[in-house]
């Protein structure tokens, strides 16, 4: 199948979701006027003609899940929507149905097999070079033919430049790359895996951690929130990808997928599971 019987099968299900009144919204992707895909929110059967899959649909949209959990007026149900996922992506909701941050049968899963996509250089992605996965791990309904791709497997291999590097050179790297942060939170609003009301980094009460940009706040920042996604993170790199000023953000998360899979046997979103370094609640809100 092509792209472009891909793209009509996507409008089809969209128009038919929302004509059925199945969902209250379909989000997708559209072509950008500046090149390439965006985030396309489709309301209306009429315009699901808007949407488009090719290798530019880089975003992983179920980000926008968050905005979608509460009602838009007093009284209402929270919305039903149909949200398009590569199989990156689908990792993310079950990342998010383990934490009860969406109710699964107010979303509806429209899976699209993938044959990669590609980065800002026209080239494909670095995650999808090292990918194994061209069918979302769940869905609803699967659009695309799953390509024949031989296994992969992760080798981590875009550790080594850091690991060969001594402690003291380690540090003096990842600081030279915080130091060139600008405290943005673009990392933090593109990650499906980010989604507390106050976040605790930008708090101006905080005792250990501040809104501060100067190096220690911005050090503690990229550390903190590395370490909240571990064994959550599910490595679609929209962190990096957004970041403005090309931090290496994948380096610091990837690292810590290893360890979590090494120590547990655990990969964020290859199952509905909470991350091991959670723990769960009683009913009374204690440890279990």
């Amino acid at each position: 199948m092509n792209l472009s019987e891909l793209t009509e099968e996507i409008r089809h299900k969209a128009r038919e979701l929302l004509e059925s009144g199945q969902v209250d919204c379909v989000i997708g992707y559209e072509a950008s006027p500046r090149g390439g895909a965006r985030p396309a929110f489709i309301y209306d059967p009429a315009e699901a003609d808007r949407l488009i899959w090719d290798a530019t649909c880089v975003h992983n949209l179920v980000t926008y899940l968050h905005d979608k959990k509460k009602p838009r007026k007093r009284g209402e149900e929270p919305p039903h929507v149909a949200v398009v996922v590569k199989p990156c992506d689908s990792r993310a909701i079950n990342v998010l149905l383990a934490e009860q941050q969406i109710e699964r049968e107010r979303v509806y899963i429209i899976g699209v097999a993938c044959e990669g996509v590609q980065d800002e250089t026209g080239e494909l992605a670095a995650r999808c070079i090292r990918c194994a996965d061209r069918v979302p791990v769940v869905y609803d309904v699967l659009l695309g033919e799953p390509p024949e791709v031989p296994p992969v497997e992760d080798d981590y291999a875009d550790l080594a430049r850091i690991e060969e590097m001594s402690p003291a050179e380690r540090l003096a790297f990842w600081l030279r790359e915080f130091d060139r942060c600008i405290r943005c939170y673009a990392c933090r609003q593109v990650c499906p895996g980010c989604y507390c009301t106050t976040c605790m980094f930008e708090r101006d009460d905080g005792l250990w951690v501040d809104i501060g940009i100067e190096l220690p706040q911005k050090h503690i920042f990229h550390l903190g929130r590395a370490l909240h996604l571990a064994g959550r993170c599910v490595e679609c790199n929209e962190c990096e990808r957004v970041c403005p000023m090309g931090l290496p953000l994948s380096l610091l998360n990837r690292h810590l997928v290893r360890e979590v899979e090494a120590l547990y046997g655990h990969r964020a979103g290859r199952e509905e599971a909470l991350s091991p370094l959670l723990f769960e609640l009683g009913e009374e809100g204690s440890p279990i």
